[in-house]
């Protein structure tokens, strides 16, 4: 008989400068390995601590305003974060949801690069991964016509050239679509490189910000800042926007682009269907990539 467990929704945010990625690795500093730490610390007397599931893992330096992760607490783990505490009047009842966030944030965010932006009970057939829709990035530039603010330069790539922002954009429109991304990536044994862009659009703001905004139902290692640094390079005149769409379908990553640092990235969102459709998001996700 399977133990009854409750699934919880952790809505995620960090300053990547200091964390070695996402993935939990031994002797580095990592998100998941700042949030496993948390959890056996605060579920020390029920252990073992839950396993994290997260919509996307991160590269080392990259940020965060959306991150999602689901965990499955047990019962008794569950229990322990209802029991309200002695002193209610300093502490008043909160929800085991609301509980584990202030708990984590005390012990994950005591460096104030890591927060728990919220949790919330979901149902079993929610799946942080491959329930998702889309993951939306954004990636900063300042371009030699932008301003270099110090107090943005962890997130904002200081670019030392004068970009076209016109063809920058006919490069990601002619990007679009279901495509093996072999050239934009970084393979990973066992991973396929099919993914489809969804959208990929520039943007110079008021302040005179680059930012581009990259949609698609999921990323391979890297591709992001590969698709920025080849849209960078057109921008610059170094490569056509024919150049960049022949080296996609090549398939083959061959130097002739730059890939953008890490620090320019942020995950701003992951997108789900509403809850009923949770579990068969997730069966599609996955049928998907097992064909591919």
């Amino acid at each position: 008989m399977v133990d009854e467990v409750t699934r919880i929704r952790l809505d995620v945010s960090y300053d990547g400068t200091r964390f070695n990625g996402w993935s939990q690795q031994p002797g580095l500093r990592t998100v998941e390995g700042e949030l496993n730490a948390a959890l056996a610390t605060t579920l020390q007397r029920y252990l073992p601590a839950p396993r994290l599931v997260v919509a996307g893992r991160t590269d080392t330096g990259v940020h965060a305003i959306g991150q999602v992760v689901h965990l499955d607490l047990t019962a008794e783990q569950l229990g322990f974060l209802s029991v309200p505490h002695r002193n209610r009047t300093k502490y008043p009842p909160f929800p085991p949801a609301m509980r584990l966030t202030r708990r984590l944030n005390g012990l994950a965010g005591a460096e104030d690069d890591l927060h728990v932006t919220h949790a919330s009970i979901v149902p079993s057939t929610f799946d942080a991964r491959y329930s998702a829709l889309y993951r939306e990035y954004e990636y900063r530039v300042s371009d030699l016509s932008g301003p270099r603010h110090p107090v943005r330069r962890y997130d904002t790539l200081w670019f030392d050239a004068t970009v076209d922002l016109d063809l920058m954009n006919a490069t990601a429109l002619s990007l679009l679509g279901l495509h093996d991304w072999a050239a934009y990536c970084r393979p990973r044994e066992g991973a396929t490189t099919v993914r489809t862009l969804q959208e990929f659009v520039w943007r110079r703001d008021p302040d005179g910000i680059l930012v581009a905004r990259v949609r698609a139902d999921a990323f391979c290692h890297s591709m992001v800042r590969s698709l920025v640094g080849a849209t960078l390079a057109v921008g610059e005149g170094r490569l056509s926007v024919e150049d960049a769409v022949r080296i996609q379908e090549a398939r083959l990553r061959n130097g002739e682009f730059k890939v953008s640092q890490a620090h320019g990235l942020t995950l701003m969102h992951v997108a789900y269907p509403d809850e009923e459709h949770f579990e068969s998001r997730a069966k599609l996700t996955r049928a998907t990539r097992a064909a591919l």
